[in-house]
């Protein structure tokens, strides 16, 4: 090829613009002029093809066994024949035998430009894929581009992506150019490039959120163990601390609430609960039941039950408006929650204490009933 040394030239450039490796390149550029090669000259399995990694100059050439007798001069060469080019060649040895068509420089020269264009296309996919999949199950920021019916157009700096409606928190709505944090569920090879599938709903979206406000919970001295969430309206997260002068809770509010409103600004004012987790499960479901006041939990490991007992003038704070609160908690700590007020609590007692009674007072009805028919059959 007379211009070979152009073609290293322009690969190196490649290379250092697009990040895409010289010698990968040139090892698709030989495979492919090997195809070429086969195709225009009915060449065998033996051919190969190599580039000059530094002039760029092209060779074809023949791998020939060697043998005492030749029967097929494709495949094979003569013993006298071989050692005419390596004076060291035995019997069994394979040989390199030059058979560079005529003109095959510009065959070479056409196959360069598309093997080029094509792995270049390719790198670019795949250099994407990886970067994205390394965002997997974390958050990116993207910039607003179009609504698309329901759906939005967001750009992710260099793919396209859609935030569908049923990843959308309700009541949202932003403006183009607008830039929001999102989280990214899956990323998928595909032959146009990576898809990637994003969410504003997603719970992880508030631990991540968390894991660039608050330096605790990225280093690891604040671990947050669940979250449970509602979006657009509350999540609840529970948290613990692995350094015991460490307040977790204080951790992640941050001095004047600096840290946790930041998060929440983020989400668009999204109202967010931390509470301390705990290994009891009473303290923590009493914990979870925040900001409401506790007065006994009695619970059931095996049944993943509770039964919580709260003030009177705390029972609808317990609960939650429409049972959010007691849903929110029941998420966070895995446990079906009964939530009753004092007073409820106290009237079933009594019920049951009144039913206790009357069963006694039949039980005894009945023994008296019993004592008194045996001593009319003794009289009798």
């Amino acid at each position: 090829m007379n211009n070979g040394r152009e073609l290293i030239e322009a690969l190196n450039q490649i290379e250092k613009e697009k990040g895409i490796s010289k010698d990968i390149l040139l090892e698709a550029m030989e495979n492919s002029l090997v195809a070429a090669c086969k195709n225009e000259y009915g060449k065998a399995d033996n051919i190969r093809v190599n580039i000059d990694r530094e002039t760029g100059d092209v060779v074809v050439y023949a791998e020939k066994e060697v043998v005492e007798e030749v029967e097929d001069d494709v495949l094979e060469i003569s013993l006298a024949n071989a050692r005419l080019r390596d004076i060291k060649c035995e019997l069994g040895d394979i040989v390199h035998v030059e058979v560079t068509p005529r003109n095959f420089g510009r065959i070479a020269a056409q196959k360069a430009k598309q093997v080029v264009v094509q792995k270049i296309r390719e790198e670019e996919r795949k250099s994407l894929y990886h970067q994205y999949y390394d965002k997997e199950r974390d958050i990116v920021t993207g910039i607003v581009q179009r609504y698309m019916g329901r759906n939005i157009s967001i750009n992710l700096g260099k793919v396209d992506t859609v935030l569908p409606e049923a990843e959308q928190v309700k009541g949202e709505y932003f403006q183009p150019t607008e830039r929001i944090k999102l989280y990214v569920v899956e990323v998928k090879d595909t032959t146009k490039g990576p898809k990637i599938t994003v969410s504003r709903t997603h719970p992880e979206l508030v631990k991540r959120l968390f894991e660039y406000e608050v330096a605790e919970v990225r280093d690891g001295t604040v671990e947050i163990c669940s979250i449970s969430r509602e979006a657009g309206s509350r999540t609840k997260i529970a948290v613990r601390s692995n350094n015991p002068d460490v307040d977790p809770v204080g951790a992640c509010v941050g001095l004047n609430g600096s840290r946790v409103n930041a998060v929440v600004d983020e989400l668009r004012g999204e109202k967010i609960d931390i509470v301390n987790w705990n290994e009891d499960p009473a303290v923590f479901i009493e914990n979870a039941l925040s900001p409401a006041k506790v007065v006994s939990v009695a619970v059931d490991e095996e049944e993943k039950t509770a039964s919580v007992i709260v003030p009177d003038y705390q029972l609808s704070l317990a609960i939650g408006k429409e049972g959010q609160n007691a849903r929110l908690a029941a998420r966070l700590t895995g446990y079906k929650i009964d939530i009753k007020s004092e007073s409820q609590a106290s009237e079933e007692a009594f019920a049951e204490a009144d039913g206790m009674e009357e069963d006694i007072l039949m039980e005894a009805d009945m023994e008296e009933s019993v004592e008194m028919q045996e001593n009319q059959d003794v009289e009798e």
